[in-house]
């Protein structure tokens, strides 16, 4: 999912950089009220920012209080979206990723909550939820191309999903494609 000039800038910026700051979000997947299986994805607050407006996963910047990636993810997602964190079960550590825009790395992680949630969001930070059945995210239609400018480019095609006519794309994206990836194998067995 990442376009060339992205895998550039990646190998390039994360070499030199040691820098980097750390984050960690999660896939949370859970039962709506009919019982469907949806993720749950936010849509960010527009501000002065790289990842203003963008869509993404609920999580956000490791404390020096956290324990851990994972508790990170989980601190953050209660703070955003208001999951409680023992309601979440985290299944997988997903790939890390590097942000040059923003210099962070990224841990993902795919959770559940095994109830419908009750979301609360922070509304200095979360614009609206996002939520995404199973079932969509799983078709291939979902997927595209797009003609972005970036931090790193002006006028690239960036793969990308659409997402209830959201458009997703840059690392939000490619941890989707992992996810994806996971699932279908899941369904192959």
């Amino acid at each position: 999912m990442a376009p060339i000039e992205r895998l550039e800038e990646v190998t390039k910026k994360s070499l030199k950089n040691n820098k980097a700051k750390k984050a960690a979000v999660i896939a949370l997947f859970y039962p709506n009220k009919d019982h469907h299986t949806h993720l749950a994805l936010i849509l960010r607050k527009t501000y002065k920012g790289v990842h203003s407006a963008q869509v993404g996963f609920p999580g956000g910047k490791q404390e020096p209080t956290d324990i851990s990636a994972a508790h990170t993810a989980l601190r953050e997602t209660q703070e955003e979206i208001g999951v409680p964190q023992e309601d979440i079960t985290v299944l997988k550590k997903l790939t890390k990723i590097y942000i040059p825009p923003s210099n962070f790395f990224v841990q993902p992680f795919i959770g559940i909550c095994k109830k419908t949630p009750q979301f609360i969001l922070q509304k200095s930070e979360v614009e609206a939820l996002i939520e995404v059945k199973l079932s969509d995210f799983l078709k291939d239609s979902i997927f595209c191309t797009r003609k972005l400018s970036t931090s790193y480019a002006t006028d690239i095609e960036v793969p990308a999903y659409i997402l209830n006519k959201h458009v997703v794309w840059g690392a939000t994206a490619m941890m989707l494609c992992e996810v994806r990836e996971l699932l279908k194998q899941l369904n192959n067995h």
